[in-house]
């Protein structure tokens, strides 16, 4: 046995703790997303909100294969040379959205390095299919910044026309280094910028993970920064150590705390501000969707 794997765990707080997933309508999200063969960040990342959103019937599909090009420090999701690109994706995503039924469906991804436009074309073509299949069902992606790659990706996502475009900044500049080291913080900031610039329709969303050492002014900054960006919906949970392996958590920050920076990013400008420490991006994605929509009606009215 590996000396990793005989660290003690550290014990949660009472209020990080969830029920263990189970029940007919988990299983029978499961058994649809390996009938489909398609993967979810909810498995892959090791979510805390599993049981929950399963049960409801919602999953965030994660293309691009289970295999990602990067290892950041706070990541579950394996890492290694990719699969080739599945072009049944698509259509199998778009099928798995009429299944369950879904009003609003959040799309995420590995990073695929490996791919000359990083994937960015396999986006399109799982937007054109729900749009043909369900085209009731408003669509949210999570995207990779597609370090590296042509201007040209991100413009041919934008076009395609998704309802919310998010891409995490995970955390403070300062951290990059060791939580993200593939990443660049301004690059990320850059291409949310550049998604409101080419279609300011489009809902613009990040979310960083509090608990790796960040200090509390460094996270004021970040909030000004993704306002500067124009960035409409700020997401913020407790990060939560998903093996010994991965960077270890520092803080677990009480509810209380995350109540206060809420407050904050509310009064800084953000449309929508979802902060807990269960606070995950596609959690309750199509509430929030309702309500960030909502709160611009209301705000284009009142101008």
């Amino acid at each position: 046995m590996s000396p990793l794997a005989r660290l003690p765990r550290e014990r949660k707080p009472d209020w990080i703790r969830v029920k263990a997933p189970g029940g007919t309508a988990f299983a029978e999200t499961k058994a649809m997303m390996r009938r489909l063969n398609l993967n979810t960040v909810c498995e892959e990342a090791a979510c805390p909100n599993i049981g929950e959103c399963w049960t409801k019937k919602h999953a965030t599909v994660m293309i691009l294969g289970d295999t990602c090009t990067r290892a950041c420090a706070f990541c579950n999701v394996k890492t290694g040379m990719p699969r080739a690109v599945d072009m049944l994706e698509p259509q199998h995503t778009a099928d798995a959205a009429a299944e369950l039924g879904l009003e609003h469906i959040v799309i995420t991804s590995v990073d695929r390095d490996d791919l000359p436009d990083g994937g960015a074309s396999q986006f399109v073509k799982v937007i054109e299919a729900l749009r043909r299949t369900t085209p009731n069902t408003t669509i949210e992606i999570l995207t990779p910044d597609f370090r590296n790659k042509p201007q040209a990706a991100i413009e041919s996502i934008v076009e395609a026309g998704p309802d919310v475009y998010n891409h995490n900044l995970e955390t403070v500049p300062r951290l990059y280094p060791t939580i993200r080291p593939g990443a660049r913080y301004y690059a990320s900031l850059r291409l949310l910028e550049s998604v409101k610039r080419h279609d300011p329709r489009i809902f613009t969303k990040s979310g960083v993970m509090l608990g790796l050492g960040e200090e509390r002014l460094e996270v004021h900054q970040v909030m000004d920064d993704m306002r500067s960006a124009e960035i409409d919906f700020l997401t913020m949970g407790q990060y939560l150590q998903p093996t010994p392996r991965h960077a270890k958590v520092i803080d677990f920050v009480p509810p209380a705390t995350f109540d206060a920076y809420a407050a904050i990013a509310r009064a800084k400008g953000f449309l929508l501000v979802a902060a807990s420490p269960l606070t995950r991006s596609s959690y309750h994605a199509g509430d929030d969707f309702a309500r960030m929509r909502a709160a611009r009606e209301a705000k284009l009215a009142k101008a």
